[in-house]
């Protein structure tokens, strides 16, 4: 008959190769501390993006609509509001002319405004126009 002896080192090493309550437990309480900080950083990240994004959109509206402006004459004397429907209904614009310190030169101010998250957003961009009949 075989007899199979164990050394003192094979039995501690055959009663550790679980883990205890306590290193579970201790698991745990550091996941749930560490948990809910990663999912707010997650969430304010994809916030932050998501407004960036918008700001971006609102800018190129801003240019476009300052660049249509200025080709049209319509800043002298047209419509100085309005939207960007169909393509980009939740984006208004409004438009601003203003003296300058020199008569020849007026200020065009164009505003892009939305609404994210109950609070107005806007982008304004401005140029100085140069009036040839006074």
């Amino acid at each position: 008959m075989m007899r199979t002896t164990y050394r003192t080192s094979d039995r501690r090493a055959h009663r550790r190769c679980g883990f205890t309550l306590v290193e579970i437990l201790a698991t745990f309480v550091l996941v749930a501390i560490i948990l809910p900080v990663a999912m707010k950083g997650i969430s304010l990240a994809t916030t932050m993006a998501s407004l960036s994004k918008q700001k971006s959109e609102a800018a190129t509206l801003a240019d476009t609509k300052l660049a249509e402006l200025l080709a049209t004459g319509e800043w002298q004397n047209g419509d100085l509001s309005g939207d960007f429907s169909p393509d980009w209904p939740n984006y208004r614009w409004t438009a601003e002319v203003q003296e300058w310190k020199e008569a020849t030169l007026r200020q065009l101010d164009v505003r892009v405004e939305w609404e994210t998250r109950g609070m107005e957003r806007c982008v304004k961009l401005t140029t100085l126009v140069y009036v040839e009949s006074l």
